[in-house]
């Protein structure tokens, strides 16, 4: 019988699967969190709330690229078989036959 996942285990796979989309995910929930935090403080200007939320997401933004690169890193010393190495097989290979004429 295999073994079953846990839930951080099974996260992390799709995190790992879907780097890109994790980040655009943060980054949306970053500005609706942080737009709803201001919109809730009296005595701002629109345009100060907007810059607001818009530098709350950005850090958020830049921690999960950091924490995504962590990621990777920790994924390539370990040699579970990163994608780049395998994406970089298919294309390097694909490539090789398409120009040989």
């Amino acid at each position: 019988m295999a073994e079953e996942k846990s839930a951080l285990q099974s996260a992390r796979e799709w995190i790992v699967d879907h780097k890109l989309r994790a980040v655009g995910t943060l980054w949306l929930s970053g500005i609706v969190g942080s737009i709803a935090y201001n919109w809730s403080r009296p005595g701002m200007k629109t345009s100060v709330k907007i810059i607001h939320a818009r530098l709350h997401a950005q850090a958020l933004t830049l921690a999960a690229l950091a924490g995504s690169a962590l990621v990777e890193y920790y994924d390539h010393q370990q040699g579970s078989g990163s994608k780049v190495h395998q994406y970089a097989k298919q294309f390097l290979s694909s490539d090789g036959s398409s120009q040989k004429e």
